[in-house]
């Protein structure tokens, strides 16, 4: 179950479906956002080995994605940090939260057309914004 706010329920603790990891530790995360970047067809995703405070980046040929496993909602911020680094790269860019994304963050994703996606506790990516829709 997705809250108003596009975070997960925390007592929404369902088990991962069948090849899907839960979502209960960084590593985690980071691995269900490269499977579901590989499901978009973005094979080569891989790890920066940057780890910043707002999470983990990967990168692929023409992709950044950024997995924040923080406690704390995605910011707009945050979400502007990562399209200025697309842009810089020419590369398009998807953003992974586990708790979610405040109210602004969403509204800017959208301006930039950056797709927004929750890793639910019980594995899977579920878009939260119309750009996420459409990837």
């Amino acid at each position: 179950m997705r809250l108003r706010d596009g975070a997960a329920d925390p007592g929404d603790r369902a088990a991962a479906p069948p090849g899907e990891p839960a979502v209960r530790a960084t590593t985690d995360a980071v691995t269900a956002a490269v499977r579901h970047l590989r499901r978009l067809g973005h094979e080569d995703v891989r790890c920066t080995g940057r780890h910043s405070p707002s999470g983990t980046g990967l990168v692929g040929r023409g992709i950044l994605a950024q997995v924040d496993p923080s406690p704390r909602p995605t910011t707009a911020r945050d979400v502007e940090c990562l399209w200025l680094a697309a842009m810089t790269e020419s590369a398009g860019c998807l953003y992974f939260s586990v708790t979610g994304y405040d109210a602004e963050a969403r509204v800017r994703a959208d301006a930039l057309d950056v797709p927004l996606f929750l890793l639910d506790p019980a594995g899977p990516a579920r878009p939260v914004n119309g750009p996420a829709d459409r990837a």
